[in-house]
């Protein structure tokens, strides 16, 4: 496969494909709405498959090199960053943000800017923090991985696992919300 292209069409003007990274899949740029130069930008030797890029107006996000995900759903409203050798099982989840506001009042006013009631009324400001994916990172199928989140290098999360704070290189964990139950060697 040549760069610049994916099984499905032409990629987005901004976004960037490595040499010999795959693409495929007919929802990968449905929710891609950013406008950033390089917004998505994949390393070389990389597989995506069936993957969602959702990456809001002003959001960017990088894959390294050797990647290989499947049915990843990545949720990108500021940065998401993944390093070499990463493996993301399917129906995996990663998110920078929570999309919608915690406090009542302000999810209320996000409901209705949402809605057809909103009449272009603008949503509430939401938190965003970057994600870090860490080099040979595997991630098991139907894991999450919320905003603000560092996985550190070689570190190996379980399936169906929450991970809602850093986890340090090499950990191995596993739960809702996770747990360090061990070490990869």
């Amino acid at each position: 496969m040549k760069p610049g292209y994916w099984s499905d069409g032409a990629l987005p003007a901004n976004v960037r494909v490595g040499l010999n990274t795959i693409l495929n899949g007919t929802h990968a740029f449905k929710r891609f709405l950013s406008t950033e130069p390089g917004a998505l930008v994949i390393g070389e030797h990389s597989t995506m498959v069936g993957v969602h890029f959702a990456i809001g107006a002003n959001a960017r996000l990088q894959i390294g090199n050797y990647c290989y995900f499947t049915k990843a759903v990545l949720l990108c409203e500021l940065e998401i960053i993944f390093g070499n050798y990463v493996v993301i099982g399917w129906n995996a989840t990663v998110a920078d943000t929570y999309f919608h506001p915690i406090s009542p009042a302000e999810r209320i006013a996000d409901a209705i800017a949402c809605s057809p009631l909103g009449e272009g009324k603008p949503r509430p400001p939401i938190l965003r923090k970057t994600v870090r994916i860490e080099d040979d990172v595997w991630i098991g199928p139907n894991a999450t991985i919320l905003k603000g989140v560092t996985i550190g290098r070689g570190a190996w999360i379980e399936a169906g696992s929450l991970i809602t704070r850093d986890v340090p290189a090499r950990a191995r964990v596993l739960g809702n919300p996770a747990q360090i139950v061990g070490e990869v060697l």
